[in-house]
């Protein structure tokens, strides 16, 4: 009989189909968030843990990677990284790995849905019908706009910006984008300044990575030139934009509305965007298809093995 490698979870994949199941089947798992006192814990089962699994929720910072001295692997499931220490990591020679790609189409798809629900006033029509309005005395819900043949502004043209991008040409769109640097491998125009690209956009979606270096990267300034009938959409991370000066610029109406897939805040969302018509919220959502969150608990678990068997996960984080 072999004996399985002991592993470390930080928290529990609830999001994913089975991948707290597949973990316990194949590792044997110290469920980190079961423990009252997690330093405990940490002391008293760290010693000879090589690997880690993760997610960006729970994510893996240098206290947690300082208790581990045997420490070689964190497999984090999901795109994002921001919550684990890259840098303590590499400090240490631990090697990140995350789950890229198999979540972009997914999480450009939801983009399209909240600009079209923001553009053509969906939710606020949904509530309309819900309530028994329709075809009574309230008359009906205000105007919308067309998605078609607009200029679109991407903030971050990475693997799900450049999707996003691409499904832009189906609807006829004019498509540019703010990166730190200009890419020289694509197409689309390049704005040097995110707020000369929300100054031109109608539109204007967030795609970039999070973290300390963009946070509140989507600002007054930036709201203020997207302007009062524009749309921001955001399937990034909440911090990116800063959402106290979203809210003052939707109640004041500079801005045209906010369709929201992530909050500064989660799962805390201000009452001001829960109670707009000028906000589509969702409980991010992204990635939450059946195929795309088994297709992360797959690669989670292939990096996982992968350490176990060569000693070098399959999607490095860089």
């Amino acid at each position: 009989m072999t004996t399985k490698h002991r592993i470390i979870q930080v928290g529990s994949l609830a999001g994913s189909p089975s991948a707290n199941q597949s973990l316990a089947e194949r590792y044997d798992v110290v469920e980190l968030w079961k423990y009252p006192d997690r330093k405990a814990a940490l002391a008293e089962h760290g010693k000879g843990i090589t690997a880690v699994v993760t997610s960006a929720n729970f994510g893996a910072d240098a206290e947690l990677i300082d208790a581990l001295p045997d420490l070689k692997a964190i497999c984090s499931w999901g795109v994002g990284y921001e919550t684990i220490d890259v840098q303590a990591a590499k400090r240490r020679g631990v090697q990140v790995s995350n789950t890229p790609d198999v979540l972009t189409d997914c999480v450009a798809d939801l983009a399209w849905g909240l600009l079209i629900a923001g553009a053509r006033r969906m939710g606020q029509g949904e509530r309309f019908v819900r309530a028994g309005h329709w075809g009574q005395v309230h008359g009906s819900i205000p105007l919308g706009q067309r998605v078609s043949g607009k200029k679109l502004g991407i903030v971050g043209l990475g693997r799900i910006g450049e999707a996003i991008a691409r499904r832009g040409a189906g609807f006829d769109m004019d498509v540019r984008y703010h990166n730190r640097r200009k890419r020289d491998d694509v197409q689309y125009g390049y704005e040097a300044t995110l707020t000369g690209l929300a100054e031109w956009a109608d539109f204007l979606i967030v795609a970039t990575v999070g973290g300390a270096g963009t946070r509140h990267l989507v600002n007054r300034e930036v709201l203020e030139a997207l302007g009062p009938n524009g749309i921001i959409v955001n399937i990034a991370r909440g911090p990116v934009i800063d959402e106290a000066a979203l809210v003052d610029a939707l109640q004041a109406g500079t801005l045209g509305c906010a369709a929201l897939d992530v909050f500064e805040h989660e799962p805390k969302v201000p009452e001001a965007l829960t109670t707009s018509d000028k906000a589509v919220v969702l409980p991010h959502i992204g990635s939450a298809t059946l195929e795309t969150r088994m297709s992360m608990e797959n690669l989670m678990l292939e990096n996982l093995q992968a350490y176990f068997e060569t000693g070098r996960v399959i999607t490095p984080v860089e």
